[in-house]
C-alpha cells in the first residue's frame, strides 16, 4: 500500500473517530439526570403571570440578580445577550434569557421593564414576593439576601449561577461564576443539542 493511501486512510479513519466523539461540555455542569421543578407562582415585566408551565417548550437560561446590582448582574446579562448574539444560526431556538430579581421591592415591573430591554429582544424578567421567589431559588440552590440595614441603596447577596432549564421545565446545567461570553457559545449548543 502506497504512502499517500495510508495516509489517506489514516486521516479518513481519525476524521470518523472524532467526528463520531461527543463533544462534553467544559464550562458547566450538566445534570445527570435533570431536576423537575415544583410549581411556583410570579410575574414578567410585562405584568404577565409566570410559573413553571411558563419555562416549558423552549430552553432557558435564569440568572438570579437585581437591577441596581452595580457590577455582576449587568455584566452576566451582558455576556448571556451576546452570546445568544454569537449563537443565532448555530441553534435553531435560542435560550430564553430570564432576569430573576432578588430584590421586588425595588424591582417593579417598569423597572424591570426597562432593565431587560436593554439586554434585547430575548430578554424577560421575573420577580415577585420573597416566599415565591424562595419556591424557586430553594430548589436551584441560590441564595440571596438583601441587606437593608445599609439603608435606601442597600446591596442585594446573591448566587452569581446561570441556571439552565430544558424544555420539560426541568433544571439541567448550571454555569458557575464567573463567567464568559466564549463559555456560554461553547457549551450551550452542546447542552441544547445533546440533549
Amino acid at each position: 500500500m502506497s504512502l499517500i493511501r495510508k495516509t489517506f486512510l489514516f486521516v479518513c479513519f481519525f476524521s470518523l473517530l472524532s467526528a463520531c466523539t461527543k463533544r462534553e461540555p467544559e464550562f458547566s455542569t450538566v445534570l445527570d439526570d435533570p431536576k423537575p421543578l415544583s410549581d411556583f407562582s410570579l410575574n414578567r415585566e410585562n405584568g404577565a403571570s409566570f410559573n413553571l408551565e411558563s419555562l416549558k417548550d423552549r430552553w432557558s437560561v435564569l440568572f438570579f440578580g437585581y437591577t441596581h446590582c452595580p457590577d455582576v448582574c449587568p455584566l452576566t446579562m451582558y455576556q448571556l445577550a451576546e452570546a445568544n448574539k454569537k449563537l443565532a444560526g448555530a441553534i435553531d431556538n435560542l435560550p430564553r434569557i430570564i432576569l430573576v430579581s432578588v430584590d421586588p421591592d425595588r424591582d417593579s415591573n417598569e423597572v424591570l421593564k426597562k432593565y431587560v430591554n436593554a439586554f434585547g429582544e430575548n430578554v424577560i424578567g421575573i420577580t415577585g414576593n420573597i416566599d415565591e421567589l424562595k419556591k424557586l431559588t430553594d430548589q436551584l440552590g441560590i441564595f440571596f439576601k438583601a441587606n437593608k440595614h445599609e439603608g435606601e441603596n442597600y446591596s442585594v447577596n446573591h448566587s452569581a449561577a446561570v441556571i439552565v432549564i430544558n424544555e420539560e421545565a426541568e433544571f439541567h446545567a448550571v454555569f458557575s461564576a464567573p463567567h464568559s461570553i466564549e463559555q456560554f457559545v461553547s457549551d450551550l449548543p452542546i447542552i441544547i443539542k445533546g440533549s
